[in-house]
């Protein structure tokens, strides 16, 4: 009862936070008192957020180095990672397709008429950290205290599948209890988790008052537009992700969503797909998927499949090129498109990473980079929804992957437990 009473509580904070944040921009009196107030709403969020990344790296090392023990071989992480990655690309060549074709459609930026300024600004955010080298050298950890200490999704899943494949190579005398203890850690994180996230429903008032607080609700009404045709190319996103695990997964897809719920309200409301894991690997785990494709693929999701955010940044280019007068060809799309798909698979770990990649990219079609002023102010009101997107495309994608996969593998695993079959149509 109290876990379905938490989306609820979260729901509150949300609309709590809007009219909160309505009232201390009301009154703030001035711009510079309105960033106070807000500073201290945002306080709130950052201790929540940190109290969530805390939990992050014990949580994806315990759970994927079980999961690669007991596969037990290498040949079964291959399949599950080629699927997997074979997925990932095909969502975001239609997240990115339905993104153009839709800002293509209504043409936001369209009117705006900006020119761009003789001395422009420079840009904003840091784009360095996209060059190819910088990106495949940064995969592997220097130090896992390090990349633990930094979140860094990625590099821990590369030092994991290394511990995790020595660990299934040496079936000695205590193989099994440390497989036995690596499973106990992940139990434990997953209580850590519970009680964060009791503090959810404040954390979320906390980020949403802070937005509103120094934005205000002109502001949306200003962009409005935009932030419109936006949701509407999440919703039929959405729409396409259900209808793609619908052909793999039957009527258990709607399940599925309902299991899902929380997390997708938490990642939402904070804009941070962090906050959502530990409770998308629950529910995944109530859905039936085994932990050995769940670890494994989760994870390497959250830096390869991130369909919200692959849509935002063919909007904000779009955008941007529609309110310069700048026309593109239909082969300066498709090769932007194409830019895209790669420069987005560094994103993770990258603090506004979404916003970074859009800044990375304009000067490669010669763009003005000061357009990315255009969307930062409204940028919080897009992640909440690229980010929810993300853990819904994810979470489909750990699902069909997980049934494709047979489930009697485990059972010859010293350490292991033979998992729940996935819901089928008939099951749910």
């Amino acid at each position: 009862m109290k876990k379905n009473k938490l989306p609820r509580r979260i729901v509150i904070g949300i609309a709590l936070g809007v009219l909160v944040g309505t009232a201390c921009h009301h009154f703030a009196g001035s711009e510079q008192s309105a960033k106070e107030i807000a500073s201290y709403f945002s306080m709130v969020t950052d201790i929540f957020l940190r109290m969530i990344k805390m939990i992050i790296a014990p949580l994806v090392f315990a759970t994927l180095v079980g999961g690669i023990a007991s596969m037990g071989n290498s040949r079964s992480v291959g399949r599950i990672g080629l699927r997997a990655m074979a997925w990932f690309v095909t969502a975001s060549v239609i997240s990115l397709a339905i993104g153009m074709g839709l800002v293509n459609l209504f043409q936001p930026g369209a009117g705006l008429n900006l020119e761009v300024a003789q001395h422009a600004a420079s840009p904003v955010v840091n784009t360095g950290d996209f060059s190819l080298k910088i990106f495949i050298s940064h995969v592997f950890p220097r130090s896992i205290a390090e990349a633990m200490a930094n979140n860094e999704i990625l590099q821990i899943v590369v030092f994991s599948l290394f511990f995790g494949f020595a660990l299934a190579g040496v079936k000695r005398a205590g193989y099994t209890t440390i497989v036995d203890s690596i499973e106990e850690l992940a139990k434990v994180m997953f209580k850590v988790t519970d009680f964060v996230m009791a503090f959810a429903p404040i954390g979320v008032f906390a980020a949403i008052a802070s937005a509103i607080t120094t934005q205000g609700l002109g502001l949306i009404v200003d962009y409005g537009k935009l932030i419109a045709e936006f949701y509407l190319g999440i919703v039929i996103l959405w729409c396409v992700l259900f209808a793609a695990g619908y052909l793999f997964l039957g009527r258990s897809v709607f399940t599925l969503g309902k299991l899902i719920r929380e997390p997708v309200l938490l990642a939402f409301s904070t804009a941070s797909s962090e906050s959502a894991y530990p409770k998308t690997m629950e529910a995944l785990e109530k859905f039936g998927a085994p932990k050995r494709v769940s670890s494994f693929v989760l994870p390497l999701g959250y830096s390869f499949n991130l369909d919200g955010s692959m849509m935002y940044q063919a909007f904000a280019i779009m955008f941007i090129a529609q309110a310069y007068n700048v026309d593109l060809s239909f082969t300066q799309q498709l090769l932007i498109l194409l830019t895209l798909m790669i420069t987005s698979k560094g994103m993770a770990g990258v603090a506004r990473a979404s916003v970074v990649v859009v800044a990375a990219t304009l000067p490669m079609f010669n763009l003005p980079e000061a357009g990315i002023l255009l969307i930062l102010g409204i940028d919080q009101f897009l992640d909440m929804a690229r980010t929810a997107t993300n853990v819904i495309g994810n979470s489909i994608a750990t699902a069909v992957v997980a049934k494709s996969e047979p489930h009697e593998e485990a059972e010859d695993v010293p350490g292991t437990e033979p998992t729940r079959p996935i819901h089928t149509a008939a099951t749910a």
